[in-house]
């Protein structure tokens, strides 16, 4: 994005500086020369506009800094945090601004308690650095996402018109502190992933009223400022079309359409591509990247659980600096690949690092509270009942920082320089793509004779890997099994046994969905959310709703059954939606959990056993106030046992024998991805599986193998 002169000016003083004690920096000014050589690969990336803005989002940073936090430079020496980042490439800071991050007695919530006064104060010293700045307006008290779109206190109650005059009216009055205070203000985002709400307002009508009313003060008050509309999910199928063709019909005046885009959940970098160059293409519209991230270890450093904290999670790159540094230079050259109209990507709290250790952890609450430096304190619990007020606590991003602990930045830091010259190490193994396979009970398995291998470079080898013993797959459930390659490289295959589903058209991926039956606003075959493939069943109550979704199977052989499901939304109130397995003599009901968007509630009934040739029907009843929303997938009907001497006892769950597969417990931890296929993904060496583990499994084999996926920043997710 266009840089002020002061920007460029100041940048070339810091640059001159840094070759002093950083030489490795002067190939920024010279990308036609050769790749630097350094302690990570970084391809450079092609098509780079001198002016695409390589930026960090710092919104926590004052306070860490009140909690104690200590930034440094490359020599560990203290240092401010805006000028280590402008020394190593950063030309841009993201700052978000919540209205009124306080309760009543004034205690902050959290997140960095950044209200205009905070944010102005972290645009100030961004400016000093020579740094541009980009507004991120949530328009809410606290956390703005696609799962809590909630207005601040003081618009509680107003109508849609009246919400976007307030916006109008907080927008013109906040940016014009920015601007009399000096700040270098590029972007200014009217929301933030404002996929289906903004500023506690739904539908296109009210919504293209807020953004209207942004984007109005924004000319006015900043006119050189960019417009940008903040959305995520880039991975679901013409969501990017959709929306934009939406804020084209109601004449929504902005310049950039900008994208969260985390590995871990969004898909491939090259859709990313392809479907912000659409939106590009279509409406003669700037793109970029707003948030993306990547982890560099798996180990918590505060006692707070992270976001993403098993190797499951986190199979797309290695989980390294070198990992760090290979998902942000794919995701700046997937923006670049986009051509003039990619102008930049910006790397989500690379600084937000622990108060303290795991073992201070009393200490790290107390600072916590007090400061506002964990992702949200207690005190947030009255604005944000449901996840602040239950899960409030530390920081869930240190193992995806650019810095280490003690404040020093590590080399992927580099990687915002680096795209620009290239950066070369000595070739490394950073990982063993882990084999994925999806049987059902009695299938042959089948192990390939070999794996890829992937390097530090970005290139990857086939390697003869000789596997360890397979345990019984007999049973339901997920499989570890250990291998070795040719060179002494941990391998690992994951196989996910599933019992036979006996729905027909389970996900409701293929046109004929005649076998089920439908009462109610139920929309089946929707691409809203799917937990797997491309389909769901979707419901939105604008009203007071019921609905009720059956399929019934005939001629089932005796045996004992059970019934499974998956569902995720939100605004259930005291609505109730259940899961019942039903057959002639009794029935078993399981309740659903709306714990937000991509949250994924996934009920297991009790079993109900049947004699030969009767008949069983899975059926999910709801009753719902108005404005609940979400989506149902993945239903499974399965036979787990043979039918046993005895009566059986309706809806009591059979505990998995000793040794057995483990069925665990609904959690909201999970995140399944929209795709089950058998697949391969790294993982990163060292770190032999142990032989014949049996992993707990969900719903299903795919379900299992669909891990990690679909989401903007939702905090909740694994946080807690």
């Amino acid at each position: 994005m266009p840089k002020h002169p002061r920007s460029t000016a100041l940048a070339a003083l810091t640059l001159g500086a840094a070759l002093v004690v950083a030489p490795l920096t002067a190939a920024h000014a010279a990308p036609e020369a050769e790749p630097v050589e350094a302690g990570i690969t970084v391809p450079r990336v092609e098509n780079l506009a001198s002016d695409f803005a390589l930026g960090v989002d710092v919104s926590s940073v004052l306070s860490l800094e009140e909690s104690g936090v200590v930034f440094r430079d490359d020599e560990g020496r203290p240092a401010d945090l805006f000028e280590v980042l402008a020394d190593h490439g950063v030309t841009d800071v993201r700052v978000r601004v919540w209205n009124d991050p306080f309760d009543g007695a004034g205690r902050g919530y959290g997140g960095g308690t950044v209200d205009v006064d905070r944010a102005v104060r972290i645009g100030e010293r961004a400016t000093a650095a020579g740094l541009g700045v980009a507004v991120d307006f949530h328009y809410s008290d606290f956390w703005a996402d696609p799962a809590k779109q909630k207005a601040p206190k003081a618009w509680a109650g107003r109508d849609g018109a009246a919400i976007a005059a307030a916006v109008g009216d907080f927008t013109r009055d906040a940016l014009a502190e920015f601007v009399a205070a000096g700040v270098d203000v590029q972007l200014v985002q009217v929301g933030n992933e404002t996929n289906g709400g903004v500023a506690g307002v739904t539908g296109w009508p009210d919504m293209a009223r807020v953004f209207s009313a942004g984007a109005a003060a924004v000319r006015e008050v900043a006119p050189d400022a960019l417009v940008a509309v903040h959305v995520t999910n880039p991975e679901r199928p013409g969501h990017y079309a959709t929306y934009a063709a939406q804020l084209d019909a109601y004449d929504v005046d902005y310049d950039v359409f900008a994208s969260s885009y985390y590995p871990f959940w969004h898909g491939t970098t090259e859709n990313l591509t392809a479907v912000l160059r659409q939106v590009a293409d279509t409406y003669d519209k700037k793109v970029m990247v707003a948030e993306t991230s990547w982890v560099r270890t798996l180990d918590d450093a505060d006692g707070h659980p992270n976001v993403i904290d098993s190797a499951a999670e986190a199979e797309a790159y290695p989980v390294s600096v070198q990992g760090q540094a290979t998902a942000l230079r794919d995701v700046v050259q997937a923006v670049a690949d986009v051509g003039g109209a990619g102008i930049g990507a910006y790397y989500w709290e690379p600084a937000w690092l622990p108060v303290g250790a795991p073992d201070q952890l009393a200490r790290n609450r107390v600072l916590w509270e007090r400061d506002g430096s964990g992702w949200a304190s207690s005190f947030a619990g009255e604005y944000d009942p449901d996840d602040a007020g239950e899960y409030f606590g530390g920081s869930a991003w240190d193992n995806q920082a650019l810095f280490a602990s003690d404040g020093t930045p590590v080399e992927s830091l580099r990687t915002f320089e680096y795209v620009r010259t290239g950066a070369v190490a000595p070739r490394e193994v950073t990982g063993v793509d882990t084999v994925r396979l999806a049987l059902t009970t009695g299938d042959e398995l089948r192990l390939p004779e070999r794996v890829t291998v992937r390097f530090s470079d970005g290139t990857s080898e086939q390697s003869r890997v000789t596997w360890e013993p397979a345990p019984d797959l007999s049973q339901p459930g997920a499989y570890e099994i250990a291998g070795t390659t040719a060179d002494d490289h941990a391998a690992l295959a994951v196989v996910a046994v599933s019992a036979e589903n006996l729905l027909r058209n389970p996900g409701f991926e293929d046109s004929d969905v005649s076998m089920w039956d439908v009462e109610g606003p139920l929309s089946l075959r929707a691409t809203d959310d799917p937990r797997t493939g491309e389909r769901s069943a979707h419901f939105f109550a604008e009203g007071a709703a019921s609905f009720i979704l059956t399929q019934r199977v005939d001629g089932l052989p005796a045996g004992r059954y059970v019934a499974t499901a998956a569902l995720q939304g939100g605004a259930f109130g005291e609505g109730t939606a259940t899961l019942e397995l039903i057959s002639d003599a009794e029935t078993s009901t399981a309740s659903f959990e709306a714990g937000g968007w991509r949250v994924w509630s996934e009920p297991r009934t009790g079993e109900i056993e049947i004699a030969d040739g009767e008949s069983l029907t899975v059926r999910v009843d709801a009753d719902l106030p108005a404005g609940a929303w979400g989506t149902i997938d993945d239903l499974a009907l399965e036979r787990v046992a043979d039918a046993e001497p005895g009566e059986p006892t309706p809806g009591e769950p059979t505990p998995a024998e000793p040794g057995g597969p483990i069925v665990p417990s609904p959690s909201p931890s999970a995140s399944p991805s929209p795709s089950a296929s058998p697949s391969v993904s790294p993982t990163p060496v060292p770190g032999l599986a142990r032989t014949g583990t049996t992993l707990p499994l969900g719903l299903a084999a795919a379900g299992l193998l669909a891990l990690a996926a679909g989401t903007g920043l939702m905090l909740r997710r694994r946080r807690h």
